[in-house]
């Protein structure tokens, strides 16, 4: 039984949210978004930032008035069908497995400048180990230490806007004042709308992970208060930080400088000589990368825990306590195993590691899917956590993801990510196909026993939520 006096505040759940969003993808990533759009870039983190305000409403609406779900999932499979909560798990589930041994991988080869020694496996595996143990602490002891990797990160783009600043009016000792000078050198958007599409692709997934509110939600108290709460501060911080960070960034060095190799607030310090730029944005990153896995293996146990719970998942992995062990140290597991497959097969990795982005995007576009459903279903929720300009803000969020999606094969690097997407999607599938037949013959057995035999009970407990299933009554 959870203990909803002990559950997490808003400010725990939006430091949560901010541990899973800001990482290096941001602090790394974001030349390659600058230099597609220029300073349209702007454009790219407003328009983003208002979908993600959009999509976790629509989550968090959903979550709020079913109390008792498990993950997002789950709502997919009570107002599409039981096949698409299965596919949206899973290919959720798997992308976010993968991309966190990614993040691995980055991390070690981080740690590699302090002990070259040391090989990337073994720091690899160390960290998702301790990764792993450290959410077996449970969601308020680990959303303690979420709040101080956050503010880590947080205080670092502080402290870029802060410094970047100085620079620009002058105050900095031997710099002299930059007004726009080197802003109104550039073209708004140098590749018309397109580039604007190319880049809002990368944002997106520079925003990627928020959606852990939803699946967090379930461990908040008072969530009719604190979730609509978290959601406005997750939404606020994120755009404000991302928005006033590029901009400075825009004013200090022109984009064509920028290289994906190199974070753009290392360029741009270090063409103003602020030469301990390098070192301290390496540990910023390195507490950046760390932070996202630990907030993402917190959801991704509580994903596994609902498929398990709903039986499309190994019945091994079946917890009865608050925190989900048992998925958590099997996700972990999962890492471990993309980690080696990715040194040992890197054309295999290459092939899976590119699925993560479709993976977001797939699971952002089923879930405001979803919301269109279940609003058409029980119309608009009472109380403060409701989408507000529906069905218009669900119908813009899902034709801007859908448009990005498919804007992937048109984006340089992105090809292979989106049919290895589809590669993902098409297998669990196929997976629930099975799953699917092998219950159904479960049900059958469970006919052959007579009416009252501690078998028939048995199984009819098994599989009772199946009896129960839209799916199962059309069969």
């Amino acid at each position: 039984m959870k203990n909803k006096a002990n559950g997490l505040t808003a400010g725990r759940l939006t430091m949560m949210a901010l541990g899973t969003v800001i990482g290096g993808s941001f602090f790394l990533g974001s030349s390659v978004a600058i230099q597609a759009a220029g300073p349209g870039i702007i454009l790219s983190y407003l328009i983003c930032g208002v979908m993600v305000y959009f999509i976790l409403f629509a989550l968090s609406e959903m979550t709020v008035s079913n109390p008792d779900s498990s993950s997002f999932r789950t709502f997919a499979a009570q107002y599409i069908n039981s096949g698409a909560g299965f596919v949206v798990g899973w290919v959720y589930w798997t992308g976010m497995v993968i991309s966190m041994s990614s993040e691995a991988t980055a991390v070690s080869l981080l740690f590699r400048t302090w002990f070259p020694s040391v090989s990337i496996p073994v720091l690899g595996t160390a960290l998702i180990i301790g990764v792993t143990l450290l959410n077996l602490l449970g969601a308020n002891r680990l959303s303690s230490l979420e709040s101080i990797l956050s503010a880590i990160k947080i205080s670092a783009i502080f402290g870029f806007i802060l410094l970047g600043s100085l620079i620009v009016l002058g105050i900095l000792p031997g710099s002299r004042p930059l007004g726009s000078s080197i802003l109104r050198s550039e073209a708004f958007l140098p590749g018309g709308i397109k580039s604007l599409a190319g880049s809002m692709l990368i944002v997106l997934f520079t925003y990627a992970g928020f959606e852990i509110i939803g699946l967090a939600a379930s461990e908040t108290k008072n969530k009719q208060k604190n979730v609509p709460r978290a959601i406005h501060l997750t939404v606020f911080w994120l755009v404000t930080l991302y928005i006033l960070c590029i901009s400075i960034l825009l004013l200090l060095v022109p984009t064509a400088s920028l290289s994906e190799n190199v974070s753009p607030m290392v360029t741009a310090l270090n063409l103003y000589h602020v030469t301990w730029a390098g070192t301290a944005m390496t540990v910023i990153l390195i507490s950046a990368i760390l932070s996202t896995m630990v907030a993402a293996m917190f959801g991704i146990g509580r994903m596994l825990r609902s498929l398990v719970d709903d039986r499309l998942g190994p019945a091994f992995l079946k917890d009865r306590t608050d925190v989900p062990y048992r998925g958590i140290l099997f996700s972990g597991l999962s890492m471990v195993l993309f980690l080696y497959i990715g040194l040992f097969f890197p054309q295999v990795y290459l092939f899976l590691i590119s699925s993560g982005g479709f993976a977001l995007l797939f699971t952002y576009i089923m879930l405001m899917f979803t919301h269109i459903r279940f609003r058409k279903k029980n119309g608009k929720p009472e109380g403060n956590c409701r989408l507000c300009g529906f069905p218009y803000s669900s119908l813009f969020t899902m034709a801007g993801l859908i448009i990005a999606m498919f804007s992937m094969p048109f984006i340089k690097g992105q090809t292979l990510g989106f049919f290895a997407g589809i590669a993902l999607v098409a297998f669990f599938t196929v997976c629930y196909a099975i799953v699917k037949a092998a219950n159904r013959r479960s049900m059958h057995q469970w006919e052959q026993y007579p009416a009252g035999t501690p078998e028939h009970r048995r199984i009819l407990t098994e599989f009772s939520e199946e009896l129960h299933d839209p799916d199962m009554k059309k069969k």
